[in-house]
């Protein structure tokens, strides 16, 4: 089943895809990979999530707003492809987590955005990837996440 075909059995809403905030392209591509920048959880209203992981949201929420972290990303890139089905697959991963210092599970985390890709594309959505734990993050956001994909013509 297309990627395209998975988001509406999924009933999944994408956000609208953001514009930049500061001087970068959201997804540079350099042959057939794809570099998409840090994204964060943008609703479908246009509004972000935001707060610390581990004062302001528990484990649970974050984990959703990772999610929703990469329907950002798919709302970004169906803006700049075209179409999800022209992704091949999951290259890397970098996720992000906003956290209080002595939080320990930022890869349970961002399994919310690993989980979401999984879904989409299958097995092709699990690429490599590394979470870690930051002391901040713009807009006081949860979590951060920047993705490599590989792209067909």
């Amino acid at each position: 089943m297309s990627a395209e075909a998975r988001i509406k059995e999924l009933n999944l809403e994408l956000p609208p895809a953001p514009k930049p905030g500061g001087v970068y392209k959201p997804v540079v591509q350099v042959g057939n990979l794809l570099y998409v920048s840090g994204h964060g959880p943008i609703r479908s209203d246009g509004s972000l999530i935001t707060g610390k992981v581990g004062a302001d949201l528990d484990e649970a929420q974050a984990k959703d707003a990772a999610r929703q972290t990469g329907l950002t990303i798919l709302a970004t890139l169906q803006a700049q492809i075209g179409s999800l089905d022209r992704i091949v697959r999951t290259i890397k991963t970098l996720g992000m987590v906003n956290a209080v210092p002595d939080f320990k599970r930022h890869p349970q985390v961002i399994n919310g955005f690993s989980e979401l890709l999984r879904d989409v594309f299958g097995e092709d959505g699990i690429g490599a990837r590394s979470a870690v734990g930051m002391g901040s993050l713009p807009g006081n956001i949860p979590v951060e996440v920047e993705v490599i994909f590989e792209v067909r013509d």
